[in-house]
């Protein structure tokens, strides 16, 4: 359960005072702007060496964020034409760090016991994943008209659905090029960025485990306008989704009402006997899930 500096909603950037990069890194070409359309400050990140050029937190490897939160929102926007890597390592309750990668870079998802990479598709369609071939056209860099993301990632459902492990805390964030990002966040709280603070009152969303977006995380929307319509929402592990699982992207408008349970996913049998062959992966090297 996160400490109560962390609740109910912790501003990464905000509390770690990012722009004055005394707790936190860059190398090669990051710089901080000023973005007419969010009217705000964005990160923006970029270079053809992903490796060369980020944004780091916190500022060392021996150091650790300590953010006990069930999920991480990060709301970013791909570079048109570019790809992109981020990588989160995470501490489990067993003492281990995992890292969790995803790129646009990657061709299929890759697991071993200390490393998970997951490709990152841009700008899916609704409808248009069912089958193999459309999730391949949808591979490689952004499109030009990729738009900014709210990508919410369950950590404690990643680890425990593709390693079987138990999530303890999110240690450090590192995002590479090509990408802008606003912000990143962590919280226990599922945000619906769709809906404001009086629906949400009207609607009772809380009894679900669903919030609106904090005000300042939330992206902009033009009066007569919906968030929905102007940018992308991102859940992953999606809850009743029909994938494998396989890949980060857009499968449904926006989020579902949250369970307590921290295995909310529900597979299929095929899925389930898939997965359980990676959980037996024992070798260090990267091997391809057999799917």
């Amino acid at each position: 359960v996160p400490a109560a500096w962390q609740r109910p909603y912790l501003n990464i950037f905000k509390h770690f005072r990012v722009e004055e990069w005394k707790r936190s890194a860059r190398e090669g070409d990051v710089a901080a702007l000023t973005d007419a359309r969010l009217k705000g400050t964005v990160y923006r990140i970029r270079g053809s060496i992903p490796a060369s050029n980020y944004l780091q937190l916190p500022r060392t490897g021996t150091q650790s964020l300590g953010l006990a939160g069930r999920y991480l929102y990060l709301l970013f926007r791909p570079m048109p034409r570019k790809h992109f890597v981020i990588h989160l390592d995470v501490a489990t309750q067993e003492n281990q760090v995992v890292r969790i990668s995803f790129s646009t870079l990657f061709k299929e998802f890759k697991s071993t016991a200390t490393w998970l990479q997951f490709p990152f598709l841009c700008g899916a369609a609704e409808g248009s994943l069912g089958d193999g071939a459309a999730r391949r056209d949808l591979m490689g860099a952004a499109p030009a008209d990729v738009r900014w993301t709210c990508l919410v990632l369950d950590l404690p459902s990643i680890l425990s659905l593709y390693l079987s492990r138990r999530y303890s805390h999110l240690k450090s964030v590192k995002l590479c090029s090509n990408l802008l990002v606003k912000n990143l966040c962590t919280s226990d709280l599922v945000f619906d960025p769709g809906v404001t603070f009086s629906e949400a009152r009207r609607a009772d969303l809380a009894c679900r485990g669903v919030a609106p977006m904090p005000r300042e995380m939330a992206f902009p929307v033009p009066r007569g306008q919906k968030w929905h319509d102007l940018y992308d929402y991102i859940r992953f592990p999606s809850e009743g989704s029909k994938l494998s699982y396989d890949s980060i992207q857009k499968i449904c408008p926006g989020p579902a009402a949250v369970s307590k349970d921290p295995q909310p996913v529900t597979l299929t049998k095929a899925v389930r006997d898939r997965l359980s062959l990676i959980h037996q992966i024992t070798s260090p090297k990267a091997v391809s899930a057999p799917w």
